[in-house]
């Protein structure tokens, strides 16, 4: 199963089945859940739920929240993973559609404050950035508590896994689930230990043209992939690079968010300005990707970490 969605996204598939297929497989290949339902019993008493937010503020809760609302796609399938989606009572204008039948809020980084409010949720998840500088205040002067995420690399992924399983009452679930995506990391690893890495650009945006450097977590994904991210020496996790850099560093295979088909893509990319002649050199090959699935620091990086691998080594593609 893993193999047929890891071939479709490679052709261009935008994605947005990802998470259903990662809660299939979890509970497949995980081992959890108890009585056949597949969901995890909560091994957390009804109070002294607490963790601490990339704000460095504990959050406490008297009681496992059964009111959610969660303002980055990231954290949203985190909770479903955890077998919290029936708790959640709205959704971004950026989530998948498995959760339409949700009201919006509105965007994840400037959301309707008015509507979350009339929600009367019992629990926000909000970006880091926009939480300390907009929603947080507001919400938490309505007695809303808000717990602020930034996953910025992997590390802050299993994080997540573990602090939003023990807010939610969850933590067997989240124990789970990161044993499952461990385990899946390093099957994709393990898949080309035998291969020498090679040498790969990931392209976060264009113009100006913006690369994924050292510390965040699609750079990471990429070297468990069997890619050396040619760029994973700088300081800055995602730094704006000159044309000539690029050219200079010959990456092998240019990795990039995908509009449309992945060939009308890869097409304009090639023939554009700088990067026609990284094109005519001949040795470097140019894949586009689905970016609402790549770009999703959440339980969709196993499915990332496959798509890249397939992309990097097209010739084990299909396999595992």
């Amino acid at each position: 199963m893993l193999e047929t969605r890891t071939a479709r996204l490679s052709r261009g598939d935008r994605g947005r089945t990802a998470l259903p297929l990662i809660l299939g497989l979890f509970l497949l290949f995980a081992g959890c859940g108890e009585g056949g339902d597949g969901r995890v019993p909560n091994t957390v008493a009804a109070s002294g739920l607490e963790a601490v937010d990339d704000a460095g503020r504990t959050i406490r809760l008297e009681r496992p929240p059964r009111r959610i609302i969660s303002l980055l796609p990231a954290a949203t399938e985190t909770l479903v993973a955890l077998g919290a989606g029936d708790d959640l009572v709205a959704r971004t204008d950026y989530d998948d559609p498995y959760l339409s039948h949700l009201p919006s809020v509105g965007g994840g980084l400037t959301p309707s404050l008015e509507m979350i409010a009339s929600l009367a949720p019992d629990l926000v998840i909000a970006w880091e950035e926009a939480g300390t500088a907009r929603v947080r205040p507001r919400l938490e002067a309505l007695g809303i508590p808000v717990f602020s995420v930034a996953p910025r690399d992997t590390a802050g992924v299993f994080a997540n896994v573990e602090r939003l399983g023990r807010l939610t009452g969850r933590t067997a679930a989240a124990d789970s689930l990161a044993r499952w995506m461990r385990a899946e990391l390093e099957a994709v690893r393990a898949s080309v230990k035998d291969r020498p890495p090679v040498p790969v650009l990931y392209m976060i945006g264009f113009d100006p043209p913006m690369v994924a450097g050292p510390q965040v977590f699609i750079g990471e994904i990429v070297e468990v992939a069997g890619g050396r991210n040619v760029f994973a020496d700088l300081t800055v996790p995602s730094p704006q690079i000159s044309l000539e850099e690029i050219l200079r560093r010959e990456p092998e295979v240019v990795l990039f968010p995908g509009t449309g088909t992945s060939s009308s893509s890869e097409e304009r990319l090639r023939s554009s300005p700088g990067w026609r002649e990284l094109a005519e050199r001949g040795h470097t090959r140019f894949v586009a990707l689905p970016a609402d699935v790549l770009h999703r620091p959440g339980p969709s990086i196993v499915a990332s970490a496959w798509v890249l691998r397939d992309a990097i080594h097209p010739e084990l593609a299909g396999t595992r």
